[in-house]
């Protein structure tokens, strides 16, 4: 009886959790149409989250965990300006040829180790 009732337990909380996930999706869908993107508020939302994802970058490069961890600082940090580097010269379409040298110089030296 007791392992029904756990069962019982694992699918309220799916439920529940989908539930709270939709509803909020709702909410902003019903919302979006009223909100003004060049307000103030979206600028600093904006910001919130290009710092997030910097700081976070810069966590994954100085501070790594796992696999990563074994690849020296000084290799980490030079891979990362190559990246930037290639972000930065291509006039276009930069996002995906710095994603790729990144990964393929990463990949490079995990090869060659």
């Amino acid at each position: 009886m007791d392992n029904v009732l756990q069962g019982w337990g694992l699918w309220i909380a799916l439920i529940g959790a989908c539930v709270g996930t939709y509803i909020c999706r709702a909410i902003g869908v019903l919302v979006s149409g009223r909100i003004n993107q060049d307000s103030e508020v979206f600028r600093w939302l904006a910001a919130v989250t290009y710092a997030m994802v910097a700081s976070l970058t810069v966590r994954l490069i100085l501070m790594p965990v796992g696999l990563l961890a074994t690849v020296p600082v000084w290799i980490r940090i030079l891979i990362c300006v190559l990246s930037v580097g290639v972000m930065i010269s291509t006039p276009a379409r930069r996002l995906v040829p710095a994603l790729l040298t990144g990964t393929i110089l990463m990949v490079s030296y995990g090869v060659m180790r």
